[in-house]
């Protein structure tokens, strides 16, 4: 075969270097991460467009999200079903990629999750254990037996000397105190409603709310005595996650099987409105500076945002199939 002709072979280069290089799309900041559950996926939104800048392949069932300080990493918890649900997802967000699979056998069922100075704290439901988890070691390197069953969700005080979780199976809440001078842990079981799930500390601290998904009700935590200082219900048929707004006048919960988004006066406890959110809310994220409430609407595959000075559900998007847990990315 006759060799191309030196103009006609320039003429191909140069067409060939002209052609741009196809990259992934560089994420907002903040960025909205949806982790849907159907699909095994993190989503990245762009809020501004509610547009998917990208969707990560996780591992099976994650239901809730969480994001290092420098919004570069994810971490996923993979709850699974049955024997799958043993593994955390280590997101590379810039490069928009799973960097690691960490299993967590024989730990099952991880569901809550909290980052907190480099590292994520879990709770592992099925063992009724908490644990952490070293992103730059790729290591477990502390668990702690809770007592309680089902320990579902968890959280940390700001100075980080306090954990937090909800155990459903037991209806009780743990405040796991850190002991001074690294001599371990010190936990408070405090009783609560039936199957306490979602909860928030308020912003000044001193309080803990506790939505419970089996009696429609409310139990608010002093932290100092550590003890149910008022319980009210607020007819829920089984309340998933609980939210306080940025200035902590508003308490937002989500009512799984009611289809409902509560907001509640956290003054006067009362209920404010009552918000046709949709099939099955659940998880509840505030946009940071406070204007507005993202509720993933799983049995709608849609997220819904509502204002938060009219309580109006202003727009609703799609993500994938069966959102659940939200976080915010910010570079």
């Amino acid at each position: 075969m006759a060799a191309m002709p030196f103009p006609r072979r320039c003429l191909l280069l140069g067409l060939l270097f002209a052609i741009p290089v196809l990259r992934a799309a560089e994420i907002p900041s903040p960025a909205l991460l949806v982790v849907n559950k159907e699909d095994a996926t993190l989503a990245i939104v762009d809020p501004a467009s509610r547009q998917v800048v990208a969707r990560i392949p996780v591992g099976q069932g994650p239901h809730e999200v969480v994001t290092s300080a420098d919004g570069k990493l994810a971490i996923v918890s993979n709850y699974g079903e049955r024997a799958a649900g043993k593994t955390l997802s280590v997101i590379d967000l810039r490069g928009q990629k799973e960097l690691r699979r960490v299993q967590l056998s024989p730990l099952q069922h991880p569901h809550g999750l909290y980052f907190a100075d480099g590292k994520v704290y879990f709770t592992a439901e099925d063992n009724m254990i908490i644990g952490r988890y070293d992103p730059a070691s790729d290591e477990v390197e502390w668990m702690l037996g809770t007592g309680q069953r089902i320990t579902h969700m968890i959280q940390l005080s700001r100075d980080r000397n306090t954990i937090f979780t909800a155990n459903i199976g037991s209806n009780s809440v743990s405040i796991i105190a850190k002991i001074p001078f690294g001599r371990g842990w010190d936990p408070t079981v405090v009783p609560v409603g039936k199957g306490p799930e979602g909860f928030d500390l308020s912003p000044d601290g001193k309080q803990l709310w506790v939505a419970h998904s089996q009696d429609g009700g409310i139990s608010i935590i002093d932290l100092a005595s550590k003890r149910v200082v008022q319980s009210f219900d607020i007819h829920t048929k089984r309340s998933n996650r609980l939210r306080f707004t940025t200035d902590g006048g508003r308490v937002l919960v989500s009512d799984l099987e009611g289809g409902e988004l509560v907001v509640i006066d956290a003054g006067t406890r009362s209920v404010l409105k009552r918000i046709a959110a949709g099939k099955a809310p659940g998880g509840i994220l505030i946009e940071p500076g406070g204007s507005r409430a993202y509720v993933a609407v799983s049995g709608d595959n849609q997220v819904a945002v509502l204002n938060v000075l009219t309580w109006e559900v202003t727009d609703r998007f799609s993500t994938g199939m069966g959102p659940d847990g939200m976080a915010w990315a910010v570079r």
